[in-house]
């Protein structure tokens, strides 16, 4: 039995002594020198391997060893100059020229001011924006011209409160009203009055749709770390989720897998289920997708049916296309996932939160996407788009008040006194605000249930049009108002380009390579032109294949073909600090 009167470390002090003696004869036969840095190179190896590993997680193999590969080249002085050579050529290209768009702008302030001459200088050189009535793919969402009609109606609402800031919400209490009614009147299109949503539905209106998407993922960010401890957070994007994901998780230290989509173009659902784990914050979806106008399966889809004498008997079901001799079909959904795994669920209606509630209303077949689906806990709505506000408005919503606290920004401890924000901005135009407010009353649900179905109708002979052009072919299942087509014989960048030569401005798109066009108000009369062009642009390059002058065909077909998208990303960013 050990004695008492002896503390425990003196029975382990005799086997220390011995460890300590053997260590030292071991390591005697080192340099001191080699002692020295042999842990450090241990960990510079260790911390590199990491890195390797990390990079081929998230990049594959293949693309994480052709990176390493490229930036050991680019060390060679000569290779670095010919690569940023040849990179400025394609910057070149891309500016439609070698020479600067800013060349020849102003870089001092003018001494004597210009007075309300200012006025004819900007109608002269609003003369050298592109012609964009009926030509642009989205971009424009509101019928008519810039002086006119429901243009006039938002300029004037703006122009009434161009003074006011909500930030001061004791003085300018008109435009806390209006927001919060805007926020409000939206949240109901979207199922804040379904019991299924809680009653709490709540949110704020955000400079446009990726303020409203990086507001949430810094809120599920922070709510996730709250209830589950997560401070590695990562979230989960279908391939087809809008890049503003990409700008949070820069911003907010998020780690980002983008997963592919299913042959249906949706979210696979699948396999966001395989990349979850414990850091998990998020996975998202979107009603519809930018690049297809797809709906990911935000919730369930369900036949359900019954056999009476011997016959099958319908009951209800979700999708048209879903096959009437099945009993029950059950798909995979997002809202179930992110529920069973208590994660936060965001879904993108920046496109469809002003169509898909009305088109639902109208007689489409538009399944579940917003608060009714339980596992959702955050919206991001564009209300500048089909919602027809002026620029520079968009509405975050969340569940409820508890997940929408953690968007605040509070500090108690500055000079200047008490400090709280809702939103990245801290003063904010109110004009936009009442203009928001103020399309919203003046169109009314008949106003949105009218536009929708004029949008809808264009959407559905635009895709007839492009599905009888032998050439072409459209990308997937078009849920709303985009339609997305591509070829298998010819280069659609080319069509892209004979298409832009004859005025059109549409959306170039990458795996698989096509371009789209979003449908507008501003494309309901042109339809007709629209196809007619889209029919000549294709002949004419089966007839003369081959990049144009000047054209984008070039510089999309050699980023497709670029293994080292390092490199591609470098060229973008070289064009934007050229260009901006």
């Amino acid at each position: 039995m050990a004695d008492p009167s002896y503390p425990p470390l003196s029975y382990a002090t005799p086997f220390l002594l011995h460890a300590r003696a053997s260590a030292n004869s071991f390591l005697s036969q080192f340099e001191p020198l080699a002692l020295l840095v042999g842990p450090l190179i241990a960990v510079f190896l260790a911390r590199a391997l990491r890195s390797l590993i990390g990079a081929v997680q998230e990049r594959g193999i293949k693309t994480a060893l052709l990176g390493f590969f490229m930036s050991c080249i680019k060390l060679v002085p000569a290779v670095k100059r010919h690569i940023d050579a040849e990179k400025q050529k394609v910057v070149d290209k891309m500016q439609s020229g070698g020479k600067s768009r800013r060349e020849g702008w102003r870089t001092m302030l003018p001494y004597p001011g210009l007075g309300s001459g200012v006025i004819d200088l900007m109608k002269e050189e609003k003369r050298s924006d592109a012609a964009w009535q009926g030509k642009c793919s989205g971009t424009v969402y509101i019928k008519g011209n810039e002086s006119e009609g429901h243009f006039s109606l938002i300029n004037e609402a703006c122009s009434m409160f161009s003074h006011t800031n909500p930030l001061h919400l004791d003085v300018f209490q008109s435009v806390v009203r209006f927001e919060s009614e805007v926020v409000a009147m939206t949240a109901a299109l979207l199922g804040s009055k379904e019991n299924a949503s809680g009653g709490q539905v709540c949110g704020n209106m955000t400079s446009g749709g990726t303020e409203s998407i990086l507001l949430a993922m810094k809120t599920s960010r922070d709510y996730m770390k709250s209830i589950k401890g997560i401070t590695s957070p990562e979230m989960i994007i279908p391939v087809s989720a809008h890049s503003a994901y990409d700008k949070a998780a820069q911003y907010f230290n998020i780690k980002l897998w983008r997963v592919p989509v299913n042959k249906d173009f949706q979210a696979d659902v699948k396999a966001i289920r395989r990349h979850i784990n414990r850091n998990t914050i998020l996975i998202v979806g979107s009603a519809p997708g930018f690049p297809h106008g797809i709906i990911d399966p935000i919730e369930v889809c369900v036949f359900l049916g019954c056999i009476i004498n011997n016959r099958i008997v319908k009951f209800t079901w979700l999708f048209s296309d879903v096959p009437w001799w099945v009993l029950l079909v059950i798909m995979q959904e997002l809202g179930a996932l992110a529920s069973s795994y208590n994660i936060c669920f965001h879904v993108d209606c920046c496109l469809g939160g002003f169509v898909l509630p009305f088109a639902r209303k109208l007689g489409y077949q538009i399944p579940p996407f917003d608060f009714s689906v339980k596992g959702v806990t955050s919206i991001s709505v564009d209300v500048h788009k089909y919602g027809l506000a002026p620029k520079g408005t968009s509405i975050v919503l969340y569940r409820n008040h508890d997940i929408r606290k953690h968007q605040f920004v509070a500090v108690t401890e500055w000079t200047g006194g008490l400090y709280v924000s809702p939103t990245v901005a801290g003063s904010r135009p109110g004009g936009l605000i009442a203009g928001a407010w103020a399309a919203m009353m003046s169109l009314g649900q008949e106003g949105y249930l009218q536009n929708t179905g004029e949008i809808m109708q264009a959407r559905k002979k635009i895709q007839r049009g492009v599905e009888e052009i032998e050439e072409l072919f459209v990308v997937g299942k078009p849920d709303m108002t985009i339609v997305a087509f591509g070829s298998n014989v010819l280069d659609i960048f080319e069509v892209n380009d004979a298409m832009s030569s004859k005025g059109w401005h549409l959306n170039a798109l990458q795996r698989p390579n096509s371009i789209h066009i979003c449908v507008t108000l501003q494309h309901v009369p042109v339809v007709d032109d629209f196809i007619k062009d889209l029919q000549e642009s294709v002949q004419t390059v089966k007839a003369n294949p081959g990049p144009k002058d000047g054209g984008l065909a070039p510089i999309y077909g050699a980023a497709g073909r670029m293994p080292d998208r390092g490199m591609v990303h470098e060229l973008l960013v070289n064009y934007m600090d050229s260009t901006c």
